[in-house]
This record gives structure tokens, sequence and C-alpha cells, in this order.
């Protein structure tokens, strides 16, 4: 899954692809490197992020979406608004990508429904302005994200989502601290034992700029951490998560070409 953010203010690359042209040759270049779907979002998550009006959130993403799909993309919206989720779905994206599992809408599980999408849940707790008042986990992250996804799992249910339709995403860094990332990332198989495929979305993000730290402490930039990305990616991949959401395809899909060829799973050439 390549990351197209259209927004001013994403924390890997806000405000390169804010124009709908940009976004959508970014778009394409991901396509053409290997993305098997294309995540288009109009608003950021960032820790400490505010949310734009529903109006510059469908102005960002409608016309992308669109472009991107007439391409010939698999396109995913990623929102936490139904309103914006129905709209990407009329212009062609046939996923929607929750980062709230639907809290955040309470609409949004009857949309899915109703158009039989693909919807990707997420853990979640609070919006990005202050979800790092919700890291407490009393029985540990990995129990923690399994309960709340299986709570989420039964209100899907609920609204009549086809099961088959359903993946579910650990939520890295989304009200998670660093340490809990990794615990949630070793932990992985408790949550494949609730019975749906996995999406991880680790690419880029600050625990692993807080893992490859310089010796004063200094947490690795953002654009100093697509080695370590791409090296999780494939061993997640070998664990057998479903999907790897990246802003580097490219790279990705090189690493795990070496990976299937040493596997044998690719012709010798």
């Amino acid at each position: 899954m390549g990351v197209v953010n259209v927004t001013p203010d994403s924390f890997s690359d806000g405000g390169r692809f804010l124009e709908a042209g940009a976004a959508i040759d970014h778009g394409l270049a991901l396509h053409a490197a290997g993305a098997d779907i294309l995540d288009i979002g109009g608003e950021s998550t960032r820790p400490g992020a505010t949310r734009p009006l529903v109006e510059e959130e469908l102005a960002r993403v409608v016309p992308v979406i669109g472009a991107l799909a007439e391409a010939g993309a698999v396109v995913s919206v990623d929102t936490m608004r139904a309103d914006v989720a129905a709209a990407a779905l009329d212009a062609g994206a046939t996923i929607v990508n929750d980062v709230s599992g639907g809290l955040a809408d309470p609409a949004m599980l009857d949309l899915v429904a109703a158009r039989a999408a693909t919807y990707i849940a997420m853990h979640w707790r609070a919006h990005a302005d202050h979800m790092g008042e919700f890291t407490t986990y009393d029985d540990g992250v990995v129990a923690g994200v399994r309960a709340e996804l299986s709570a989420r799992l039964a209100a899907m249910s609920a609204a009549g989502i086809d099961p088959a339709r359903i993946v579910l995403d650990p939520g890295l860094g989304f009200a998670k601290q660093g340490a809990q990332n990794w615990q949630l990332l070793r932990g992985l198989d408790a949550l494949a034992e609730l019975g749906f495929p996995l999406l991880v979305g680790a690419s880029r993000k600050s625990f692993l700029g807080t893992l490859l730290a310089a010796p004063d402490g200094t947490p690795r930039p953002v654009d100093g951490r697509e080695a370590a990305s791409t090296a999780l990616g494939v061993l997640l991949a070998q664990r057998g998560v479903w999907g790897l959401r990246v802003h580097d395809v490219r790279a990705t899909r090189d690493a795990l070409a070496v990976w299937q060829a040493m596997e044998g799973a690719t012709h010798d050439r």
C-alpha cells in the first residue's frame, strides 16, 4: 500500500503533494513502482495534528482518487469521515481505511456495509491532538489492542459488514509509546488469532527514529529512516501480514524480491 498524503502537515512529506497534480503524479509513480493499493488521505494524523474542515478534506482527496482510479489503480481512502468515504467511493475508491475503526464517525460502519466496501479498521483511542494522553494499557498493550479491536469487530458485525471485507491494523504510534510499538509488533500473532488479515503501517514512524538516535539521543530525522522501514517491512512479510503501508514502494518491492529469491519463491535469473 503506497501512501499519498494530500496534506500540508503530514509527518513524513507534508505539503509535497498538497496540490492535486503533484499528488496524482506521485500516486502514478508509486503504482508504477509496484504498489498494489494507493492510500489517499487528506487529513494528517501525526501527533498533535488538528483536523481540517470536511470541505477541505473532500477538496483534497476526491480529484486525486478519481484520476488514480481512472488510471487503473486500486484506491483506498484514508479517512475517518463517512461523508468523505462516500464521496471517495463515488469517485472510484474501493477500500475505506479508517484509522478510528468507526469510532470517530458513528455513520461510518453503516456506510461501509451499505456500499460493500473493503474496510480497514485501525486500533484507535483518540484524535491526534490528544492521543498521547491514552497510552496506558492495564493488561499490556497487546492484550489491550486485541480486546479493543475485538469490540470493534462486534460493532462491524452488528452493522452488517461482510467479514470477508475486513482488515485490521494495530495502529502503531496511535496512543502508543515507542516501546509499546515494539511490544505490539512482537505480539502480532495474538492479533492474527482474531482471524482477519493485518495491515501494518510502520514506515518512517517516530519509534524508528528513536531506535536510530544519534549518540546524544537526537532521534534520526524522518528522511533517514527508510532503510529501517524497509527492513521491518521484510520481517513483517515473513510474519505473514496481509499488507504493508509504506512511503517508498520501490525500496520495499526490491527488498521483498530479494527475500523471495532467497526463499526460492521466484525463478533464478
